[in-house]
């Protein structure tokens, strides 16, 4: 008998709402499990473990094929880049990661033509944003919030995820420009693909059909 399939899922609200769907088609975990300080949580009817993992990490553990799938933000694949199959949009966790500046900011361009400088998490994503746009800018990573970055003056503008914009609102932001629309992904390691297909096209059947 092959091992159950194995799912790496990002913790916080992104990861509950996957847990509610997969509860949903009957491969729930048990209560005292979840409230468990175990790290690899089996689903109920044994078909599926689960891997909670920090959000940048899941295309990691599916690529590498720790986890034969997961679900991710397509945030955070187009920052890493990561070489996973991604055949699904699962329709929760729509946010936009977006360029923001205070109320009085310049964008596009700075008065004197200077070099604007944006705070981000995502540098590789804005890299490629700015460019395409033929703007230069210095980038600035930013691994905590990066919403005080502007406020303090550590760069002219940010680009980071937004949902409600409840934040950028509280501290004087606004959103200038849009990089991308996001939302939760179901990645698939490759070579899981190829060796367990029938369980992988299976589960992305259910999947579908829970979202429709």
């Amino acid at each position: 008998m092959s091992r159950p399939l194995r799912i790496a899922l990002p913790k916080g609200r992104m990861m509950d709402q996957a847990l509610q769907l997969f509860e949903q088609l009957g491969h729930g975990i048990a209560p005292e499990d979840f409230a468990s300080r175990r790290l690899v949580l089996p689903s109920t009817d044994g078909n599926f473990e689960f891997l909670p993992v920090k959000s940048a990490d899941v295309p990691v553990y599916v690529e590498s094929g720790v986890a034969d799938a997961g679900v991710a933000g397509f945030d955070v694949l187009g920052e890493h880049g990561s070489d996973v199959l991604h055949p699904l949009d699962l329709r929760f966790g729509a946010c936009v990661l977006a360029v923001a500046a205070r109320e009085d900011a310049a964008y596009p361009i700075l008065p004197g033509g200077g070099t604007p400088r944006v705070a981000t998490k995502y540098t590789a994503t804005s890299r490629r944003f700015f460019a395409a746009r033929g703007l230069q800018v210095d980038l600035i990573r930013i691994t905590g919030s990066v919403e005080i970055a502007p406020l303090v003056g550590l760069s002219h503008w940010i680009v980071d995820l937004v949902q409600t914009g409840r934040t950028l609102a509280d501290n004087g932001l606004v959103v200038v420009d849009t990089v991308l629309e996001s939302s939760a992904r179901w990645i698939v390691n490759r070579a899981s693909h190829k060796l367990r297909l029938r369980e992988h096209e299976r589960m992305i059947g259910l999947l579908e059909a829970a979202i429709s």
